[in-house]
């Protein structure tokens, strides 16, 4: 496996990733974690920090040979 292959998959699964966290927010999708509901907050957060990740991913891949 190349280098920018390697990043294109990254991308692309922190961009679903992304989603799917952007989808729990629209549809109301409850998260638990044993006992403990995840707050809508997080979610907010792990959406940027995915898209920073996909951002960041597609890049490096464009510099990539």
């Amino acid at each position: 496996m190349t280098e920018k292959l390697y990043l294109m998959i990254s991308g692309v699964i922190f961009a679903l990733i992304g989603l799917f966290h952007l989808l729990r927010i629209i549809f109301q999708w409850p998260a638990m974690v044993g006992a403990w509901t995840v707050p809508f907050v997080i979610s907010l957060g792990a959406i940027m920090v995915a898209g920073i990740l996909t951002v960041w991913a597609f890049r490096l891949s464009r510099t990539v040979a």
